[in-house]
């Protein structure tokens, strides 16, 4: 790795200018993004500089890191400084016009300096389905697609230990707070919403692994059983890899074999990750009800007593066994007074065996017509009741003979009418029905303003 970072490329941003690097590279690596490549001219870049400098919310500088006082000049210093710590590149092309481009290493480290800034989550779902689709699938290239399935499976498994590693950096971080304020804003602030809410809820939900793992294993368990399946794949693998035959052929066995275990113990990882959900926010609550605990009873006491000896050695830097020579320990520990009238004013009194005295049950007629009345009001409301069959019979009778219609087609001059159109959008997306949807865009029906849709008879 060294032979290809240089050895001062971190140096910018750990200077004490590293908020202005840190900036200046994002405004860089921002502008040549939407080009058709990592390069630019270098005027372009100057310019763009010079206005970042040139803005009252721009970082400031410290130190004698820059000499050049106007905009322009720093602009143009930075340049030099990143081209020396081997961020960038300055050519000149044969017009003579010089272009700055980011160095290959530069432009990866780039993208994942960004992620870790904009706190950006490992998207479960997408992981799992695309490993169960390049399973599923065809191809004719089924060594690069052997690759990819275990690419993404190791990159699936990183992202759960992740998850359960970051779990138990928030477990160990409760010691640090002090205050119930504190314990609150961790666990709702930022436990909820940067671990269960953007990862731990989805991969309950739906990125659960259960709803695609076991076609996944059966499907990757029947190609390692097929001959023509292993001689295709390590045919490709041997010369993509430039490897022999025969290790290709030991390749693909291992490969398969990776996947399948991964999912077969990724219960183990899951199992661990909701336990240490559960301890997590146990023992958040436990810490902020030991800290609402005041009273004067032993418990209180004990509280008082630990808080103080905390409190003392952290502020004395104290090793765990110099709590003896603390000196108010012997304040700490105090007498009280608790009292009570007797120990009969605990007793409450039976109350004496009262009389039962039954009642007389009159004998009563049903109401025919009370009953006829009820029960066809009943029989009204369940007709109006729009199931997935009734919506299903609707759509047919509406589409007639042709294949497919607009929603907006339909017959809309009622809110009753206007419901039956939501039930078809909501019961389209459901695979036993006879019909399929495709959405459109908003229009506008008898005063209802929807969004339309195609409806197609499967």
């Amino acid at each position: 790795m060294f032979h290809i970072i240089p050895d001062n490329f971190f140096n910018p941003l750990s200077s004490p200018n590293k908020i202005v690097y840190w900036e200046c590279i994002c405004k860089l690596f921002s502008v040549m993004e939407s080009q058709l490549s990592f390069g630019v001219e270098r005027d372009i870049l100057v310019e763009e500089l010079q206005y970042y400098f040139d803005k009252s919310a721009s970082a400031e500088i410290t130190g004698e890191e820059f000499t050049e006082t106007d905009s322009r000049g720093k602009a143009n210093a930075v340049l030099r400084k990143l081209e020396g710590y081997g961020w960038i590149e300055i050519e000149t092309d044969k017009s003579y016009v010089q272009r700055v481009n980011f160095k290959e290493y530069a432009v990866r480290i780039m993208k994942t300096l960004l992620e870790i800034a904009d706190g950006k989550q490992i998207e479960y779902q997408g992981y799992i389905y695309t490993i169960y689709s390049l399973v599923r699938g065809n191809t004719d290239n089924p060594g690069i697609v052997l690759l990819q399935i275990l690419e993404n499976t190791d990159n699936l498994i990183t992202g759960l230990k992740n998850l359960n590693s970051n779990i138990k950096h928030y477990i160990d971080d409760l010691t640090r707070h002090s205050t119930i304020a504190e314990i609150m804003d961790t666990l709702f602030n930022d436990y909820i919403t940067n671990i269960v809410d953007k990862a731990y809820h989805r991969l309950l939900t739906s990125d659960n692994v259960s709803k695609f793992r076991p076609e996944i294993i059966e499907r990757l368990e029947s190609k390692s059983r097929s001959f023509h399946y292993i001689e295709d794949t390590a045919k490709e693998l041997a010369g993509i890899q430039e490897i022999s035959l025969e290790q290709a052929r030991e390749q693909v066995y291992k490969y398969l074999h990776e996947v399948i275990d991964a999912f077969r113990n990724m219960d183990d990882i899951l199992i661990e990750i909701n336990q240490k959900n559960t301890q997590y926010q146990r023992a958040a609550m436990n810490r902020a009800k030991f800290l609402l605990a005041g009273n004067e009873d032993v418990r209180g006491q004990l509280k008082e007593l630990l808080l103080g000896l905390n409190e003392t050695v952290n502020r004395e830097q104290m090793d765990l066994g110099g709590i003896y020579e603390v000196e108010f320990l012997e304040n700490l520990i105090r007498l009280y007074s608790c009292s009570f009238l007797d120990e009969n004013s605990f007793y409450a009194p039976t109350e004496g065996r009262k009389e039962f005295t039954p009642q007389r049950v009159e004998e009563s007629e049903p109401d025919m017509e009370l009953r006829e009345g009820k029960l066809r009001r009943m029989m009204e409301k369940m007709a109006r009741v729009l199931s997935p069959e009734r919506i299903g019979a609707y759509v047919e009778e509406a589409l007639g003979d042709r294949q497919e219609m607009q929603a907006s087609e339909l017959p809309i001059k009622a809110s009753e009418d206007f419901v039956k159109v939501i039930y078809i959008r909501l019961y389209g997306q459901r695979k036993n029905m006879k019909y399929g949807i495709e959405t459109k865009e908003t229009c506008e029906v008898n005063g209802f303003r929807f969004r339309d849709f195609r409806i197609w008879r499967k």
